[in-house]
């Protein structure tokens, strides 16, 4: 017997084998009435999520949900104008799907194309946060993907509500398939979900650390993401102390609760005695709690009015806060600096505040993270900031896609072969023909349309 979720996932797999030759004019006119849906219900939107928001916090006071999960899952009218927008920069990037990647000549009259296409179906399983939905939905349509969401039950009216507007909009449009999308809102359908490797291809986590962790550990569907946000900023011997305080108080307070705040800041002996009582005074005026090295805490424990020093733990250097907390450590050496964040950091992002282009080079070079910037605050490391539109998640793996993920790890490619009744039996042998391997600058979509 197919259960409901089965239906669903079944449905949607078939769905994306019409939705992959859907022309880009109909996904285009898909996402603009997506995003018409978005501005004409606000009210809709806003409301719902009142209701979700007000269940949360009732459930923080009892200890159930942190201050994070909450500010992650509120809505105003700028984050929907912000899905708006992330919609409208998806019809503005080129359709991905059909391009032709590279192409050889075989033989004479045999050609070997390598062409971009969708992946098929995509779970995205996610927490708290109901932009995910406009975000992921939006890059899946126009890359050709099918998608399965589950979001968390903390955020359920929100993203029923979106993705109701999203979904009858999109379908609403003549030749945009039935089916492709779907919600599914229970956390029982989660294990079921992990269990369809047979139809779902590529599942996308968002959420804590240990939910990614759960989600990988129990799949034999590949999974694209990070477990943790444990993000660096290291300050140079070298550094602009103006640049620095800027980078630093930017990469921890503009938005603490999410992976690509930094948690720890490194700092060079030769320069945590100009820079650090200034910076302490910046993040105990935000709020900041500082937890500090030895050597850090001896700098700061005589400043009587900051509110908030304590003794840094060897925990503290593998923790994702994600809260107005960071860690503090005074190392000795660019190279220390490096080491450090090789050793605790989780690959995601890391920056570097230097004037010294051998400094910079060696950062840049030597720090195993999906995203380094030199002078610049963490926060940039998102796919929309990065001019992706939006994107789908952020992954530290080294496998398909990397860092800031839009479109592009929404695609993989296929061979097509053209040829006139070429056999391989001519290519073996003592009599065999020879492959020529020509490069050729032909387009898949002009030749097979013209031939």
């Amino acid at each position: 017997m197919v259960t409901d979720i089965e239906a669903k996932v079944i449905q949607a797999k078939r769905a994306s084998i019409v939705l992959a030759s859907v022309d880009t004019v109909t996904k285009n006119a898909a996402l603009e009435a997506m995003a018409r849906a978005l501005d004409e219900n606000r009210d809709r939107v806003l409301e719902a999520n009142r209701r979700d928001v007000e269940l949360a916090e009732k459930l923080k006071r009892k200890g159930e949900l942190p201050q994070a999960m909450v500010d992650r899952l509120k809505v105003n009218d700028s984050k929907i104008t912000g899905m708006i927008s992330g919609i409208r920069d998806v019809i503005r990037l080129d359709d991905p799907v059909g391009k032709t990647i590279d192409a050889l000549e075989l033989d004479n009259g045999l050609d070997l194309y390598q062409v971009s296409c969708p992946i098929g179906l995509i779970g995205v399983i996610f927490e708290a946060r109901p932009d995910v939905v406009p975000q992921v939905m939006s890059l899946c349509l126009k890359s050709g993907n099918s998608t399965i969401f589950k979001g968390g039950s903390e955020a359920a009216c929100s993203n029923r509500t979106i993705f109701d507007l999203l979904l009858e909009a999109a379908e609403s449009v003549e030749g945009m398939p039935e089916g492709a999308f779907q919600l599914i809102e229970t956390r029982e359908e989660v294990k079921d979900l992990l269990s369809m490797d047979a139809y779902i291809d590529l599942l996308i986590p968002r959420g804590s650390n240990e939910f990614v962790k759960f989600i990988q550990d129990n799949t034999r569907i590949p999974v694209l993401g990070h477990a943790d946000g444990i993000c660096h900023a290291y300050v140079d011997s070298y550094a602009d102390l103006g640049k620095a305080y800027s980078v630093c108080l930017d990469s921890k307070v503009q938005y603490p609760a999410v992976c690509n705040a930094i948690e720890t800041l490194l700092i060079h002996e030769s320069a945590v005695d100009r820079f650090l009582p200034a910076m302490a005074r910046i993040y105990d005026s935000a709020g900041v709690e500082m937890r500090c090295d030895a050597r850090s805490y001896s700098i700061l424990e005589h400043i009587d009015f900051l509110k908030s020093i304590v003794r840094a733990t060897e925990e503290d250097w593998s923790t994702e806060y994600n809260d107005l907390i960071i860690s503090i450590r005074v190392v000795d050496s660019i190279e220390s600096a490096i080491e450090h964040i090789n050793t605790y950091g989780s690959h995601h992002t890391d920056v570097i505040i230097t004037e010294n282009p051998l400094n910079r080079k060696a950062f840049t070079d030597l720090v195993d993270s999906s995203s380094v910037m030199v002078n610049a605050s963490t926060r940039f490391a998102d796919g929309f900031r990065y001019g992706k539109g939006a994107e789908v998640g952020i992954s530290t793996n080294k496998l398909h896609a990397r860092g800031p993920v839009g479109m592009e790890g929404l695609l993989i490619y296929k061979y097509i072969v053209l040829g006139d009744g070429h056999k391989v039996a001519d290519y073996v042998g003592p009599d065999a023909r020879g492959f020529t391997h020509r490069k050729l600058s032909k387009d898949l979509s002009e030749t097979i349309n013209r031939e």
